[in-house]
């Protein structure tokens, strides 16, 4: 199993654009049969930070999320577009 999360920020006027990106991102990204897990979240206190934890169940179905047409629009397209930070955070899970 493979875990992280994603941090990003985003300059404020841009909340409900990202918003409406994630929508439509984490609905699709939800239906791929490897994904096991991916819940965006807004930072709160934080207008402007958004976190993603997400959960694969390998390397093959996070090369495959990587992949789809959905991340390249919304993800790639979209969201990296408008970032000004990324930070990625690799998990280990306990037990």
């Amino acid at each position: 199993m493979l875990s992280f999360t994603v941090r990003m920020t985003f300059d404020p006027s841009d909340r409900e654009e990202i918003s409406e990106i994630l929508r439509h991102l984490t609905a699709a990204s939800r239906q791929e049969p490897g994904c096991v897990s991916y819940i965006p979240h807004f930072v709160e206190g934080e207008a402007c930070n958004v976190l993603i934890y997400e959960q694969y169940a390998d390397d093959a179905a996070l090369e495959h999320h990587r992949g789809t047409s959905h991340f390249h629009q919304y993800a790639i397209g979209g969201l990296y577009q408008k970032m000004k930070e990324r930070q990625v955070e690799n998990l280990t899970a306990i037990c």
